[in-house]
């Protein structure tokens, strides 16, 4: 798994790519969050286009990212999600905190 991380204006967009489980959320957790912190974007995209694998890790991943940017008003899109992926983020109530989008191609 990794994370590219692109900042511009006040908008940051995190590419995910790979697996996300239970082994390395963290990482993308750090790494996201340590961004988000040092520069406090209006936005956060998550960018789930290369995205192969997503377990309960996923959602978890989405709500941390919410609450951290909820502490300064930030708001949390993510996008490019499969069908699959984008039918579990729907059920689990992740569309009451965040924008959420299908793939976009």
């Amino acid at each position: 798994m990794s994370v590219k991380i692109v900042a511009a204006q006040q908008k940051m967009t995190a590419y995910l790519d790979g697996e996300i489980d239970h082994h390395n959320a963290a990482f993308i957790r750090e790494e996201i969050d340590n961004a988000v912190m040092a520069s406090k974007p209006e936005v956060l995209k998550i960018d789930f286009d290369n995205v192969t694998f997503m377990d309960s890790s996923g959602i978890g991943l989405v709500m941390g990212r919410y609450r951290t940017l909820s502490m300064y008003g930030g708001k949390l899109i993510v996008s490019n999600l499969s069908p699959q992926f984008y039918r579990i983020m729907k059920l689990s109530g992740l569309e009451k905190i965040a924008i959420i989008n299908k793939r976009e191609k």
